[in-house]
């Protein structure tokens, strides 16, 4: 099996420009947990997870486990950190995007795709044709594919 017999071909993106609460909101809406970003030339500029809108330093792990741990806390005060990200600025895709991006041809066995994702610890992989993402191949697409044989 290739990338195009399993890969996800309505594939949704943002925009390097736009807001990355308008990310978190299309990943909640959409109920995937990553999106290329697309450029204004239709080009793959990088890729936006939830770990990129969450961040990744230790630091900013710790103070959001502690909001939401005060924020489920039922009748408890919030936390000051919540309390400062609300007046945070608003920060752009391309300020938190993971770039480069592997990419795979659409062309590609599904072994190889299997391989890149543990080899690059991703989760999932655009595919592209002649520069543009046709689909997207996650561990789920894989997993289905599996489940097929």
């Amino acid at each position: 099996m290739k990338a195009h017999d399993v890969m996800t071909r309505s594939v949704v993106s943002v925009q390097p420009h736009q807001s990355t609460q308008d990310a978190a909101k299309m990943l909640r809406d959409k109920g995937i947990s990553a999106v290329p970003v697309i450029d204004a030339n239709g080009v793959l500029a990088g890729m936006v997870s939830e770990g990129d809108l969450i961040g990744r330093e230790d630091w900013e792990r710790e103070a959001r486990r502690d909001w939401w741990l005060t924020l489920l806390a039922d009748g408890e005060e919030l936390s000051p950190v919540f309390l400062a990200t609300l007046k945070k600025p608003s920060f752009k895709v391309q300020d938190v995007m993971t770039t480069p991006v592997i990419t795979v041809d659409e062309n590609l066995d599904i072994k190889e795709i299997a391989r890149k994702l543990i080899e690059h610890r991703i989760k999932r992989v655009p595919v592209v044709r002649e520069g543009r993402v046709v689909g997207i191949v996650s561990r789920a697409d894989l997993v289905e594919a599996l489940a097929r044989q």
